[in-house]
């Protein structure tokens, strides 16, 4: 460069321009590539066919496409090296289409093409989906002589391959006289990117008893179809060939040995080729992550990525998303919030794979406020974002807000099963049976409710808006019904308190020959406490631990005080805790406590509550329950103080609420609300009721009114509560024959419970009325929970 800087523009011919070029090339240096085309301009040298040639070569080689192609466009040349190598650039980088643009001008122009020429314009029309023009490339390439080169050949395999024209490519491999290991190689790769891993296998032992030599890319194509079909015996014995020919110490072969040890299962044997391996980089590091994950060993991962960032491996974005995996499924969120610090200095976060795993994390962390921090700022979302937020807001207990993105998402694009999957348990949490019916009826119009995990979410929609008998028509309609289907209609059954039907259910399910759970022993415990079976739910919990080896966790435990409490059996169950193998959590004393309500035992309660409050001294609801207690046996001066207790604390309580949906819209009564615009006509049809009630012999419960009062104030203050509220309005407002379907966010409390049973015997209205409990049927005067709630 400083010789042609200061030589005279006589003193250089063209020749030493193209010399320097193609040193410029070699190196890649564009900087001084575009000044020796300065100095080319500058001296008025006359750019022809070959310095431009070699210009093309320089820009293109140096990675300026776009300068090169200016200069290609101006020269006239025939070369077909130029050609393919303009063709190939663009493949390169994406643009196929330019690349088959580039094809079709060498043919009109009459530039004779090579086997470069087809290798590279098939891979184009393999990348663009264009198999007629494929094969109308290779009836030319045949017609040009072209059909016995290796280089053609070998890139129509492949081409065929990629359409699943799997009959043609061996066709041609079988024709092709002189095969290359990349013939070979084409067709093991082929048969294994098509899941025909047997057939690859064949190939690859056929190459074998030939004695061609294998190359590293055979090797990784037969670890591949090793991982395919799960034959961890088979990798092992391409492992030890790959020894035999000197592959071990090649960094590609032995994160090839990772990936098929990982996710054949065997992380041990993934291990010690890791600890064997001379060099690792991030695919090293990462393929070990990923197999950690994979097989639940969460803290491994973890651990393994700290070791990975202490030897000053950088971690890619396949590593972040493995590691955000394993930190959402341990709850780790200061491990991952720390890992997207660390995003955002690597500006990553652009990257859409990470922040869906972003999101991911910090929904299954729990965190649906940095979840939607990340959404919100994502410059494009797929389908993946808009389902991870949904899903995360649906199992958060967010359901609001999940059908709220959902509406949204509707103006975006189209959802897929999954977000039908994810948003159905929104719908049932808020009881929305019409928006259910929706979903329902689009997941039927695009095909989506034949898929298993649509058909057990709209069972379990349906049961939880209420729709027991049509969530098991949906039951009785799955061709094949997995552990899940059968729990999903267990719990419903619990929900509604129809016990019997549960144990029926679930001993179907045994024989079936489906095994139950942990979740499906929950499911038939709540069932049988919920409809008072006391000897039913004992046989179960032995089963469970004698017949299955489960051992009974804290939820079981949970369900079985509740049933000996809500059947009476309070010091029963208070000697059942006081035995549990594993230390009892708020939940089991919180059941122990309510069924101490159910029976007015104000002592049991008073030493059940200090247990509760030592485990979980900032829940309002125990509380709020023990007060609850002291109101009912009348202790105003016990609940005065409890009263200050939550005041002094600075916790709150929720305030009942009720909700109806009526034509699509929710409809949300506050206790004592008289806000809403039909309050008038509620309070008419409300008075009118409690007084036909008065002349039948129904007298108010004033003891669940829990203010200390007389009986009038008493009376009007339960006349304000929130489900009599919503009931009336559907008295109002639903036609008649129409179940009228409430939602409470509370227990329904005695007084309520009693004159919704009036009420549907007066009426001849079916009401059915979930509360944050279970669900009650009123029909005839008559409750589905017979007590038990």
């Amino acid at each position: 460069m400083e010789l042609l800087c200061t030589s005279q523009k006589s003193e250089i011919t063209s020749k030493t321009y193209r010399s320097v070029l193609q040193l410029c090339a070699d190196l890649k240096s564009l900087k001084d590539g575009i000044k020796v085309h300065s100095i080319i301009s500058s001296n008025g040298e006359m750019v022809d066919r070959t310095l431009g040639s070699k210009l093309v070569f320089m820009y293109v080689t140096c990675g300026d496409l776009k300068e090169g192609r200016r200069i290609f466009d101006k020269i006239d040349n025939e070369k077909v090296f130029l050609w393919n190598m303009m063709m190939n650039e663009y493949a390169k980088i994406g643009d196929f289409m330019e690349s088959i643009y580039l094809f079709k001008v060498m043919i009109e122009r009459g530039i004779e093409v090579d086997s470069f020429t087809f290798s590279c314009v098939l891979k184009c029309f393999a990348a663009t989906g264009s198999v007629k023009l494929g094969e109308c490339v290779h009836g030319y390439l045949l017609k040009l002589g072209f059909g016995i080169y290796n280089r053609a050949v070998n890139s129509l395999i492949s081409f065929y391959f990629r359409f699943k024209r799997i009959e043609s490519a061996r066709k041609l491999f079988d024709e092709l006289s002189d095969r290359d290991v990349i013939s070979w190689n084409s067709m093991i790769s082929g048969y294994m990117t098509n899941s025909l891993a047997d057939e690859g296998f064949a190939v690859f032992k056929e190459m074998l008893c030939l004695g061609v030599d294998v190359d590293l890319a055979t090797m990784v194509s037969v670890l591949a179809g090793c991982v395919d079909c799960g034959s961890i015996s088979l990798g092992k014995a391409v492992h030890a060939l790959g020894v035999k020919v000197c592959f071990d110490k090649n960094i590609i072969f032995n994160n090839a040995l990772l990936d098929m040890y990982s996710k054949c299962g065997d992380l041990d044997g993934a291990l010690r080729v890791f600890e064997k391996m001379d060099k690792r980089n991030v695919v090293s590091w990462t393929s070990m992550l990923a197999g950690y994950a994979r097989e639940t060993h969460f803290d491994g991962a973890i651990r393994l990525f700290h070791e990975m960032v202490m030897v000053g491996v950088k971690p890619d974005r396949v590593a972040i998303t493995s590691i955000l995996h394993a930190f959402a499924c341990n709850g780790s969120l200061e491990n991952g919030k720390e890992l997207h610090k660390y995003v955002i200095e690597s500006n990553m976060e652009s990257d859409l794979s990470v922040s869906n795993a972003l999101m991911d994390m910090y929904a299954k962390c729990g965190s649906m406020e940095d979840a939607n921090d990340v959404f919100r700022r994502m410059p494009v979302k797929d389908i993946i974002s808009w389902n991870t937020m949904i899903g995360g807001y649906s199992k958060n207990c967010l359901p609001n807000e999940a059908l709220e993105l959902f509406t949204a998402m509707l103006q975006e694009l189209k959802p897929d099963v999954i977000t039908v999957v994810c948003i159905l348990p929104a719908c049932g949490s808020l009881a929305s049976l019409e928006r259910g019916r929706e979903i329902h009826g689009y997941a039927l119009r695009n095909g989506y409710s034949s898929d298993p995990y649509v058909a057990n979410a709209l069972v379990s929609m349906y049961v939880r808006c209420g729709e027991l008998v049509f969530g098991r028509l949906l039951f009785d309609m799955i061709p094949s019904k997995d552990l899940v289907s059968w729990t999903v209609m267990i719990a419903g059954y619990g929900m509604h308190g129809f016990g019997n039907e549960a144990i029926a259910t679930f001993n179907k399910m045994r024989e079936a020959g489906i095994k139950p759970d942990v979740v499906s022993f929950t499911s038939i415990l709540y069932a049988c406490s919920h409809s008072g079976l006391l000897e039913e739910g004992w046989s179960f919990f032995d089963t469970m631990k004698n017949d299955y080896n489960i051992e009974p966790k804290l939820e079981h435990y949970a369900c079985m005080v509740d049933l000996l409490a809500r059947t009476g059996n309070l010091l029963r169950a208070y000697k059942f805790i006081e035995t549990m193998p594993i230390a009892p959590d708020a939940t089991v004393w919180g059941a122990l406590l309510c069924g101490c309500r159910i029976h007015h035992d104000v002592k049991l309660a008073e030493k059940v509550a200090e247990r509760v409050f030592e485990l979980e001294p900032e829940n309002t609801g125990y509380y709020i329950l023990l007060a609850n207690i002291y109101a009912e046996a009348e202790k105003w001066e016990e609940v005065k103080k409890l009263r200050e207790k939550i005041g002094h604390r600075g916790l709150k309580k929720n305030p009942g609420c009720s909700w109806i949906e009526i034509k699509g819209k929710v409809n949300l009564f506050v206790s004592g609300d008289s806000s809403h615009p039909e309050t008038k006509k509620i309070e008419s049809l409300l008075k009118k009721l409690r007084k036909k009630m008065k002349e039948e012999g129904y007298f108010p419960k004033t003891k669940c009114a829990l203010i200390n009062a007389d009986d009038m104030q008493k009376e009007i203050a339960l006349c304000g509560h929130s489900e009599k509220l919503a009931m009336t309005f559907g008295l109002l407002n639903v036609p008649p024959g129409k179940t009228i379907r409430v939602t409470k966010n509370l227990r329904v409390c005695g007084d309520c419970h009693e004159m919704a049973k009036f009420i549907s015997k007066e009426t001849g209205r079916e009401i059915v009325l979930r509360d944050s409990n279970r669900f009650h049927h009123f029909k005839d005067g008559h409750c589905s929970c017979r007590g038990f709630w």
